[in-house]
C-alpha cells in the first residue's frame, strides 16, 4: 500500500480535522513548554532544580524542594503516556505526508526515543545521577524540534494542495 503522500488525496473534511487538530495539539504542547521554560528556565540547571530541590542555596529567589516518589512517579507516568500517544497520532499523520524516507524515518521514531531519555533521564536525575540533566535538556531539545518539524509539515501538506 502506497502511503507516500496519500494526504493530498483525502477529502477536504478529514484535512481540515486534521488542521484542527494538528492546531489545538500545537496549543497544548507549547503550553506545555511555557510551563516548562517558567519552572525550570530552561537551563541545566533549572532543571536539576526543578526535581532535586533548592533548599541547600543560600541565594534562591523561589525556594524548591526535592520531588517525593509519589510526585516523580506521577509526573513520569503521566509524561511517557501521554507523550507516547501525541507521538503516536502525529506520527501516523506524517507518515501518510509526501517526504523523504530518511527524514520521515527519522521524525516518526525520534521523539519516542526522546520521551524515554527525558523522563528517563528526569527520573535517574532525581536518583541522584546529576548529569543526566545534559540528557535531559538535549533530548527534550531533540523532542520539541521534531514536533515543531513533524506538525508543520503535516499542516502545510493538509492546507496545500499537490
Amino acid at each position: 500500500m502506497k502511503i507516500n503522500g496519500l494526504i493530498y488525496q483525502l477529502p477536504t473534511l478529514i484535512r481540515s480535522l486534521i488542521i484542527a487538530f494538528v492546531l489545538v495539539l500545537s496549543i497544548g504542547f507549547y503550553t506545555g513548554l511555557l510551563f516548562v521554560s517558567d519552572t525550570s528556565d530552561v537551563s541545566v540547571s533549572g532543571i536539576e532544580e526543578q526535581y532535586n530541590g533548592n533548599e541547600l542555596q543560600q541565594n534562591a529567589d523561589i525556594m524548591k524542594f526535592k520531588k517525593s516518589s509519589r510526585e516523580m512517579l506521577t509526573i513520569i507516568h503521566t509524561h511517557i503516556l501521554s507523550m507516547s500517544l501525541i507521538f503516536f497520532l502525529l506520527g501516523g499523520l506524517l507518515s501518510i505526508t509526501r517526504l523523504n524516507k530518511q527524514l520521515k524515518y527519522f521524525l516518526v521514531l525520534e521523539p519516542f526515543l526522546s520521551v524515554i531519555l527525558t523522563f528517563g533521564g528526569i527520573y535517574l536525575m532525581w536518583l541522584g545521577i546529576t548529569w543526566m540533566k545534559y540528557i535531559v535538556l538535549i533530548s527534550g531539545i531533540l523532542m520539541t524540534v521534531s514536533f515543531i518539524l513533524s506538525s508543520l509539515i503535516v499542516l502545510y501538506q493538509s492546507i496545500c494542495k499537490k
